[in-house]
């Protein structure tokens, strides 16, 4: 569910329609939903009722600092990937010990820094990693909290480049080595070893995956703790999908998924964490766009939108659906015609949609890109000299700007000319 519905024939984002918002800062921007935002965090924390644990925001699936803050303000950790995401995250309000450090490459400058602004854990995934962590804390004189991420060779059964939990991917130690990489690490002095962290890949459409991952994770739990290990609090990443194409079936619900967690390691004491992003910021998106022409082609029809790859790159980059709706809602019945949605850069993988039914549009028709929320600013880029788009964040009947689009001569300038030139 989410909050962007039709009201007498337009769309409206909450209680603010999508056609003021376009009066006020153009086209394209990105609008999130906080009414949405909220519901969505809501839904896990019924789905994990009765168990210790906290919802950590992926925030790699949308890093703005109003979006953050709602989510801190609900009481979300958040688990981010990089120093620059732990800095945002520390100035959108959440405290070090509700953020998770996650990722394959961290270096020993972003460690120093989340050591020394605070930290819940590091989620350590190589020895390496391991041994480096234990140097930095050592140097300043203190222990590091870890979780050790093992990677329990599940098909996640989603697409190859976001599956994470195979031994073929790059992520974490193979569980068949966990406890002597457990042993190494409660070797360490500068090291507390916590807990455990998984993670098998996002946009997951089915439970078996999570089910047969979590019981590897509760089988090692019993493991590491009769090896003498203090294993407290479990990270199992997060991965629920959603529902792209409104027209297919739903992904399961985070109260199905929080019935997984609980019947595979709900019985170990655990504390848990879960690291949701696309599920909670998903839908609470969307991207708007203006046609700035209707081409007719030799066998089809373009629609060029004022949108491109840069802005949205999941179509081009992974194949990505996402439903396209006009602002001005069609008549019930109206006729539909096929169009390739495209956007103005020189590139033919800069198409949204290939022959998709639309009501019959004309050049300044406004278009939503519903389920942009994740994935979509956050992986923008200025390809072809394009600017950042606005990303705009409504309450009820209010909305803000919370990035503002850079003029041209902000873009020029970032570049610099070496003096010999």
């Amino acid at each position: 569910m989410d909050h962007f519905l039709y009201r007498d024939g337009a769309l409206f984002a909450e209680d603010v329609a999508i056609a003021d918002i376009v009066a006020a800062v153009g086209t394209p921007f990105y609008v999130y939903s906080t009414a949405t935002l909220e519901r969505h965090y809501r839904l896990f924390e019924e789905a994990l009722a009765g168990l210790p644990h906290l919802i950590c925001f992926a925030m790699k699936s949308n890093g703005n600092l109003a979006v953050i803050r709602t989510l801190a303000e609900l009481g979300a950790g958040i688990d981010v990937v990089s120093v620059g995401e732990y800095l945002k995250a520390r100035a959108a309000g959440v405290p070090g010990d509700r953020i998770v450090f996650s990722g394959v490459g961290k270096t020993r400058e972003e460690m120093r820094v989340a050591l020394e602004g605070g930290i819940r854990q590091f989620n350590v995934e190589s020895e390496p990693e391991l041994h480096a962590l234990n140097e930095v804390a050592l140097s300043m004189g203190v222990r590091a909290p870890i979780t050790i991420r093992v990677n329990p060779d599940v098909d996640a059964k989603t697409h190859e480049k976001i599956a994470t939990g195979k031994k073929e991917n790059k992520f974490g130690i193979p569980i068949s080595r966990a406890r002597a990489v457990y042993a190494e690490a409660a070797a360490l002095k500068g090291i507390d070893v916590v807990g455990i962290d998984v993670h098998i890949g996002s946009q997951l459409t089915d439970l078996e995956p999570f089910e047969q991952a979590y019981l590897k994770v509760a089988d090692l739990t019993r493991q590491l703790r009769a090896d003498g290990h203090d294993i407290r609090r479990l990270d199992l990443g997060g991965g629920l999908g959603i529902p792209y194409e409104r027209s297919n079936s739903a992904p399961p619900l985070p109260l199905d998924y929080g019935a997984v967690i609980k019947r595979t390691v709900g019985d170990l004491g655990c504390e848990v964490e879960i690291e949701p992003g696309r599920l909670i910021s998903g839908n609470a998106g969307l991207m708007v766009s203006r046609v700035i022409y209707v081409k007719s082609g030799e066998e089809r029809d373009f629609l060029i939108l004022d949108s491109a790859m840069n802005d949205l790159v999941r179509p081009s980059m992974y194949g990505a659906h996402h439903d396209i709706v006009p602002v001005v809602e069609p008549a019930p019945g109206a006729e539909t015609r096929p169009y390739d949605v495209v956007g103005p850069v020189c590139e033919t993988g800069d198409t949204f949609a290939r022959q998709r039914p639309l009501p019959p549009m004309q050049a300044g028709d406004l278009v939503a890109f519903r389920s942009a929320g994740a994935y979509g600013a956050v992986m923008a880029s200025e390809y072809n000299a394009r600017p950042l788009i606005p990303e705009v964040l409504v309450k009820g009947d209010q909305f803000a700007v919370i990035r503002a689009r850079p003029t041209y001569d902000e873009m020029i300038n970032r570049d610099t000319i070496p003096v010999w030139l």
